[in-house]
């Protein structure tokens, strides 16, 4: 999961996450989250990517909140605007007409910190 989150990383232009202990921690706290949510001992397979795109969304939004997020080098070209799960929809937000690159930033940053919120159900494991 964790090299899944640099590769999301890297392909928006966010370099040097891989050796940042940041990165690490926000893997382990997704990470016991989702174990939390599931009352799993391991994170399920198919949790694995929805995983990693939390993992991004939540460095992205550190990066930015501390101020240390270059937005020029992020490539928002393609980001996604809106991904609907119902029969799968999704919106990229080229040309999304009055919207500045934070506002695409914050979008696309909010998508991948709830990305799979309904999917987390599935793999419950009931506690008595």
């Amino acid at each position: 999961m964790r090299e899944k989150a640099l590769t999301i990383l890297n392909a928006l232009g966010v370099t040097g996450a891989g050796s940042d202990p940041l990165f690490d921690f926000i893997v382990g706290t997704v990470t016991q989250a989702l174990l939390n949510l599931t009352n799993q001992s391991s994170l399920p397979e198919g949790l694995i990517n929805m995983a990693a795109y939390r993992v991004a969304g939540q460095y992205l939004a550190v990066l930015k909140g501390s101020g240390k997020l270059d937005l020029a080098s992020v490539d928002l070209d393609a980001a996604v605007k809106q991904i609907q799960e119902g029969d799968t929809n999704v919106s990229f937000a080229i040309g999304a007409g009055s919207s500045t690159p934070e506002q695409r930033l914050d979008g696309l940053i909010s998508a991948m910190i709830s990305c799979g919120e309904r999917e987390i159900n599935r793999f419950r494991k009931l506690v008595w």
